[in-house]
């Protein structure tokens, strides 16, 4: 089961959110029910290929956030361990930042949560609810997911830079236009 809901996001992710976001449509896909993402721009570990990968997130003293739920096993957060600098393309606009592991409790205890509550229905995936638990057991449920901490310390390619894909809608937009004139000339 573990398995088949991983694959399950993997393929949701790859064929769905991903594009969405290179697509520039990144602000129209957060909301409090689906919960707030940003996709990762990261270098394969081993095939030196950009891999992209939606996360959940919260800002927090100019930091963004994400945690691993996947724990060590997600591909991303390895290739993350290997190579520390990432984009993070946000909703709104896109940043290169460095990425570290929080290990200070602390701050594991502020971040988390709004991880969670920002997560949306997947929030609660933990088995518990992000808005009502403990922060004892947050930390306890949470223990095995690596939680990161990106600091931006430069701009990012967005999805109307070079690499993205806003590119599209130009041509598609004068095709419609070429196709509804002629419609309308017969």
């Amino acid at each position: 089961m573990f398995n088949l809901g991983r694959r399950s996001f993997r393929l949701f992710n790859k064929l769905f959110m991903v594009p969405m976001f290179r697509l520039g449509f990144g602000a129209l896909m957060g909301n409090r029910v689906t919960g707030y993402i940003m996709v990762l721009k990261t270098i394969g570990r081993k095939t030196g290929k950009i891999r992209y990968t939606p996360a959940n997130y919260a800002i927090h003293t100019g930091n963004v956030y994400c945690l691993a739920a996947w724990g060590h096993l997600a591909d991303w957060y390895r290739n993350m361990k290997a190579t520390r600098e990432i984009e993070v393309i946000l909703p709104a606009g896109s940043f290169f930042g460095t990425v570290l592991d929080v290990t200070d409790l602390k701050e594991r205890r502020i971040i988390l949560r709004k991880i969670l509550q920002n997560a949306g229905l997947a929030g609660f995936f933990g088995g518990f609810n992000p808005f009502t638990t403990t922060e004892e057991e947050i930390l306890r449920k949470t223990a095995d997911q690596p939680l990161l901490r990106i600091r931006p310390i430069g701009i990012g390619n967005g999805a109307s830079d070079p690499g993205g894909w806003s590119w599209v809608w130009t041509p598609i937009f004068i095709i419609l236009i070429i196709l509804i004139s002629i419609a309308r000339a017969r």
